[in-house]
């Protein structure tokens, strides 16, 4: 806690499916963290895709985490009622040339990229996109938006990164309560999409709106995530947000050393439960066998569970 004010964390899972044994860690250490701290755990629904997150997942998901024996507090969080808050930053975003229309398909942009050598690619391996909007002139644009074509929004990162116009770091937790500064590299991001047409935010810009105004003082998340700081880094320094601490736990991998997915058919803790396994068993199967590394916290104040 700092000053008297207590630290606030966040679970945010999508409900487009039920809960495996990964989300299961990330919730359990949000909560360890908490209650070491004496702050407060927030449960945020990131339900953006109103396509494939259903109700029934959602009310899934809060039985899941109240089976684990983790509390949050009310109301349950949903991006889906913030959506005229994105639209808003994007337009800001827009009228400051930090973002444009962008008519391209994924297709469109493996085509252009296709046979360029050693074409960089962002953290997440997906290759660059080539600027092809970006460069295109105003009567083009304003052509095509006039015909009442799909586009995105893309950030111009470099034009973003100069509108910033100095260094950005961010403070990494590790083990123990050690910490450090991290020099934030947005650029390692290239121009990537910040909302949609029928979708107004990104996972990226969605989630730096919704810590900032939810008054997240930390983010625990997979380290598959770590990269992501650098981006949302550079979001928070042009919207005037403040910056978060982050700790980034390791991820469970099944046998082929792949994070666990919904997509990759990661067993789900109802299955779990199921075959048998109780609350505790399913706790330690989350946390290994040496919780302390994975929570980062010191063991005489890690969290305890009934």
């Amino acid at each position: 806690m700092t000053g008297s004010k207590p630290l606030i964390f966040r679970f945010a899972p999508s409900p487009n499916g039920r809960l495996h044994l990964g989300h299961a860690r990330s919730a359990l250490v949000n909560a360890a963290r908490a209650r070491a701290s004496g702050g407060i755990l927030l449960v945020r629904m990131e339900d953006i895709d109103r396509d494939r997150c259903r109700k029934d997942y959602e009310t899934a998901i809060l039985e899941d985490l109240s089976w684990l024996g983790i509390s949050w507090a009310t109301p349950v969080l949903r991006q889906s009622e913030h959506f005229a808050r994105y639209r808003l930053m994007l337009q800001d975003l827009a009228e400051r040339r930090l973002v444009y229309p962008c008519f391209c398909s994924r297709q469109d942009v493996t085509n252009a990229v296709a046979g360029l050598r050693d074409w960089s690619t962002d953290p997440d391996g997906v290759r660059h996109y080539p600027g092809t909007c970006r460069v295109m002139n105003a009567r083009q644009r304003s052509e095509r938006l006039a015909q009442g074509q799909a586009y995105s929004w893309r950030l111009d990162n470099a034009r973003a990164i100069a509108a910033v116009g100095k260094a950005l770091s961010f403070t990494e937790l590790g083990p123990h309560g050690a910490a450090r500064r991290v020099e934030a590299q947005p650029q390692l991001w290239g121009d990537v999409i910040l909302g949609r047409k029928d979708v107004p935010a990104s996972y990226h810009l969605a989630v730096v709106a919704d810590d900032a105004f939810q008054g997240v003082t930390d983010v625990v998340r997979g380290e598959d995530l770590k990269a992501a700081t650098h981006l949302h880094r550079l979001l928070q320094a042009l919207f005037d947000l403040p910056t978060p601490s982050y700790f980034h736990h390791l991820n469970l991998v099944d046998a082929l050393g792949r994070k666990l997915a919904k997509s990759h058919g990661a067993k789900s803790l109802s299955d779990w439960r199921t075959d048998g396994f109780g609350a505790a068993d399913i706790r330690a199967l989350a946390l290994g066998s040496d919780p302390d590394r994975i929570t980062g916290i010191l063991p005489h104040k890690m969290a305890s569970f009934p």
